[in-house]
């Protein structure tokens, strides 16, 4: 005897989050591999499909079509983008961040052409490696 799978009920999608989800579906360059994956799985799961053949089309895990169905139904789209993650907390806040990048680029210092990371970390109380990470983030 065979067991009746039961068919999962659809999402329900507003013209809006249809129109969201397509686009980011179709833009992966533009948004990210991972968030263009959750859409596609999201317009798959609309149509009532199971876990299992969602997953198949998409080819990721069961689970992963699951987990993000779930998180669709309690937050809609808000719910597929990346949620901040664990850590330590900034210790270089933007002021300062701020403060580097105008003296670098706005003031030059009194006796050379362009600023030292170290003579613009000792100028500003900071560490030379500070500095050097926001240039590099700044590609200066």
């Amino acid at each position: 005897m065979q067991r009746a799978r039961s068919r999962l009920q659809p999402i329900l999608l507003t013209a809006e989050e249809h129109g969201q989800l397509l686009s980011w579906s179709r833009n992966a360059r533009r948004v990210g591999r991972s968030l263009a994956r959750r859409a596609r799985i999201i317009l798959q799961c609309r149509h009532g499909h199971p876990n299992r053949r969602v997953a198949r089309r998409i080819g990721v895990p069961e689970q992963t079509v699951c987990k993000w169905r779930q998180r669709f139904i309690a937050e809609r789209v808000r719910g597929l983008l990346d949620q901040p993650r664990s850590g330590a907390p900034r210790s270089i806040s933007d002021s300062l961040v701020e403060a580097v990048l105008a003296k670098t680029l706005h003031e030059p210092p009194p006796d050379t052409e362009r600023w030292s990371s170290r003579r613009l970390a000792s100028e500003l109380g900071i560490s030379q490696r500070a500095v050097l990470r926001i240039w590099r983030a700044f590609e200066l």
